[in-house]
């Protein structure tokens, strides 16, 4: 018969406390943050990450301090930040494995559009590696997450190449994706959704003004959007003629 080995201590297992080896979850959040900045090629300064957090700058240097000291970030004379290469892996390790939760929430699961941000922010901290690899299989090679931002590591970029608030009257405008800070807003996206303004969905654009805002035609029914909501939605637009050849 085999033997059983001894149990060495009576004392209930400890469980492994977030952070206690690496990032804490909110410097996991301070650089996928980071990460996306630098993809659009804004200058990253701890007030830009502070307004996307809606937080006091002080609260945001002090916590860009500490990630400094464990070298995930650099920062100039000018204090710009960028990430380090541990830093920039990751970053992409962080938004990828929120993102094929996001993905799985809205495609297996059913959660709604507009608060899958939400409930995969309080589900990544605790997805393990087999889960993820497990998740990631049902995904079938997913290159977006359902707000249309590409999969790091998926060899997917980014498309959209035209602002909403930058196009000109007389034109189709096909959504492609919604901008990453947009996302934190879950007003704002449950209002995309109600008004079917999500990835893929294609709009006839009858007028277009910086002060009054854009006009999109569907189904013959029109809505005005203010220049602000505009600003968070790219797509790709086209002249009319272009569809009809």
């Amino acid at each position: 018969m085999a033997e059983i080995p001894a149990i060495k201590s009576s004392h209930p297992r400890q469980r492994r406390r977030a952070g206690s080896d690496g990032p804490t979850h909110k410097e996991r959040d301070y650089l996928e943050i980071i990460y996306y900045l630098v993809q659009r090629g804004e200058p990253v300064i701890a007030a830009h990450v502070a307004r996307w957090l809606s937080l006091q700058p002080p609260t945001v240097s002090h916590a860009l301090q500490e990630m400094e000291r464990k070298a995930y970030i650099r920062r100039d004379e000018r204090g710009e930040i960028s990430l380090t290469r541990a830093g920039s892996d990751l970053a992409e390790r962080v938004i990828r494995r929120h993102c094929i939760l996001e993905r799985f929430l809205a495609d297996s699961i059913g959660i709604p559009w507009h608060l899958v941000h939400e409930e995969a922010v309080q589900l990544e901290h605790a997805l393990s590696p087999l889960l993820e690899e497990r998740i990631t299989a049902m995904l079938r090679k997913a290159t977006t997450c359902p707000h249309g931002n590409p999969i790091p590591g998926s060899g997917f970029t980014a498309v959209g190449s035209v602002r909403l608030d930058r196009v000109v009257a007389g034109t189709m405008f096909t959504i492609q994706r919604i901008e990453e800070e947009a996302e934190e807003r879950t007003d704002l996206l449950r209002y995309l959704e109600a008004h079917r303004l999500l990835p893929g969905n294609q709009f006839f654009i009858p007028d277009a003004s910086a002060d009054y805002g854009i006009t999109l035609r569907s189904c013959n029914r029109d809505m005005t959007l203010s220049p602000e909501v505009a600003a968070i939605i790219w797509g790709e637009s086209s002249p009319i003629s272009a569809l009809n050849s």
